[in-house]
């Protein structure tokens, strides 16, 4: 029997760090238009803000805590109750070598557990993104994330007060995490998010997404997002099998088929209609904090 929570969460994800900004001239880019477009996703009903930065000359994802405080800082002066979840998942990628398989092209960028959590101890958002996976991933690059590193990362941030958002792409992700669990490094009803639809892990299906949902305790607090055209239809599967649900720019920048989405809040906007017209409701800050059981404001 399927049990839906009595309000759904809606993450926006704003900018991610795989988006091409040549894709979409509304990607937000410098720390004032990430916070704003943030601004906006809340104003429009999503309760958490999932945070990328992007280095102001590439266009890149960038690992910088003071872009990550700047953000953060625009953010918290308009909105100080909508709940911040920020990246950790940059410093994972892996191209090996052309000539030497083992020494990775400068491409790479592999960093460890101390700098991608370093903006997580500074800042002690609510909420940080925390991947299990190790795979293939867009062309020829590999995604690797080192157990002991998990370890490490895990421990630092539970010492900055900050809930781990388990971000899982394929079985295998869960499994890792459910052992990281019995051995007593995860808490006993963590946050879990299904990554679903990117090339080597889970598929895009409702079937995919059910059996990733049977893995799970009867009680389970989880979530899920699609990647591109599958973004809406998974809210609608996601709020169906009793999750909580995520759209942003991150992972997709369509509002309908070849219409581009002006903003974060068009896509928010969009996917709380979905909830709402299926008989759900989304979830204030208050009552987020309360389901992730964060402590109140």
């Amino acid at each position: 029997m399927i049990t839906r929570p009595a309000k759904t969460i809606m993450t926006c994800a704003i900018t991610g760090s795989v988006t091409d900004p040549n894709s979409t001239p509304y990607l937000p880019i410098t720390p004032d238009e990430i916070a704003d477009s943030g601004l906006e996703a809340a104003e429009a009903g999503a309760a958490i803000l999932h945070i990328h930065v992007r280095d102001l000359q590439t266009r890149r994802t960038s690992m910088s805590t003071d872009l990550y405080i700047k953000v953060v800082e625009r953010i918290k002066k308009s909105n100080p109750d909508v709940l911040i979840n920020l990246t950790t998942g940059p410093g994972a990628l892996f191209f090996p070598g052309k000539q030497v398989l083992q020494i990775g092209d400068r491409q790479s960028l592999l960093l460890p557990a101390k700098a991608r959590v370093a903006h997580i101890e500074e800042i002690k958002p609510d909420i940080c993104s925390l991947d299990f996976n190790t795979m293939h991933h867009a062309g020829y690059s590999i995604r690797l994330n080192f157990q002991p590193v998990i370890i490490e990362m895990l421990e630092r941030i539970k010492s900055a007060g900050t809930k781990p958002e388990l971000e899982c792409f394929d079985s295998g992700d869960v499994r890792l995490a459910q052992d990281f669990q019995q051995k007593g490094l995860i808490e006993e009803r963590p946050l879990w998010q299904f990554a679903m639809g990117i090339k080597y892990g889970w598929d895009h299906t409702s079937t995919a997404l059910t059996h990733a949902r049977a893995m799970l305790p009867h009680d389970a607090l989880w979530s899920a997002f699609g990647i591109s055209k599958e973004e809406m239809p998974m809210v609608a599967n996601t709020w169906l099998l009793g999750g909580h649900v995520r759209v942003g720019l991150e992972d997709n920048i369509y509002l309908s088929k070849g219409v581009l989405a002006k903003s974060n809040a068009e896509l928010v906007t969009k996917g709380r209609r979905i909830v709402e017209d299926l008989g759900g409701a989304l979830a204030n800050y208050a009552e987020a904090r309360e389901i992730l059981g964060l402590p109140a404001k």
